[in-house]
């Protein structure tokens, strides 16, 4: 935030900061734009490689069927989208879809090289204005980008308003340890080797720094099962992972 600016009743957060609402997306797009090379890299060495289980774990809760049209929110470099591909098969749709033009290029790139054609879409998009019909897919996911978004209630009913009834949709985010000896070790993770990962392999501390104030200040676990329910969304339940550290949550369009 300007510091010359005083803080308004409007202001959002970025990370432990408070910005004018107007100002995140810009300041978002900054982050993606400056981590899209090394994302992939950065995400198996942040996790030890676990995300590839989450989200794993996330395409088998999604249970897509051959045929099905299936969107993908913040998709980035397209893990989840990859994968759903041979679960909708030939006659199916898998749309992957990024607000950040560099996060999106780097994702049909990767696509590319491994062979995925014919059944994935790409659409450069807004999580809370999305350009698609009302019940046009069945199934929407973001995995990791929830937390990115500016006005994350008008994402949910978004994506509830694309969904046919009894579609589902999936959130993968991170959240907040169930284990209570867990989140100590958690925090001196995040805030002292997570920047100095971003400086040595990505060279920007900064826009780590960010991610991992980004999840502190993610809705937890209830509080996001409550938002489900308040966007309209029908037998909402989340599935903590690694502890609480991750979570998935499902609800269902009536």
């Amino acid at each position: 935030m300007n510091r010359d600016q005083d803080p308004t009743p409007d202001d959002i957060d970025f990370g432990f900061e408070r910005v004018r609402r107007e100002d995140k997306q810009r300041l978002v797009r900054g982050v993606f734009d400056s981590v899209a090379d090394r994302y992939d890299l950065m995400n198996d060495l942040m996790s030890m490689g676990l995300h590839r289980l989450w989200k794993r774990f996330t395409v088998a809760l999604a249970g897509v069927r051959p045929g099905e049209r299936v969107l993908d929110l913040a998709g980035g470099t397209g893990d989840l989208a990859g994968a759903f591909l041979p679960q909708v098969g030939r006659e199916g749709l898998v749309i992957l879809s990024d607000i950040n033009a560099a996060m999106l290029g780097r994702g049909r790139e990767r696509q590319v090289d491994a062979g995925h054609a014919g059944n994935l879409a790409y659409v450069q998009a807004n999580a809370e204005a999305l350009p698609l019909a009302s019940g046009s897919v069945d199934c929407v996911t973001i995995g990791f980008g929830l937390r990115n978004v500016t006005d994350k209630p008008a994402a949910l009913r978004e994506m509830g308003r694309v969904l046919r009834p009894g579609g589902r949709a999936l959130v993968l985010e991170f959240s907040q340890p169930r284990i209570a000896p867990l989140k100590p070790v958690y925090d001196w993770y995040s805030f002292n080797v997570l920047p100095r990962l971003g400086r040595l392999v990505a060279g920007d501390a900064d826009s780590y720094r960010y991610l991992a104030e980004s999840i502190r200040v993610h809705p937890d676990q209830e509080t996001l099962k409550s938002m489900m329910v308040e966007a309209g969304f029908a037998r909402c339940q989340y599935f903590n992972l690694a502890g609480g550290i991750v979570a998935v949550h499902r609800g269902f369009r009536i």
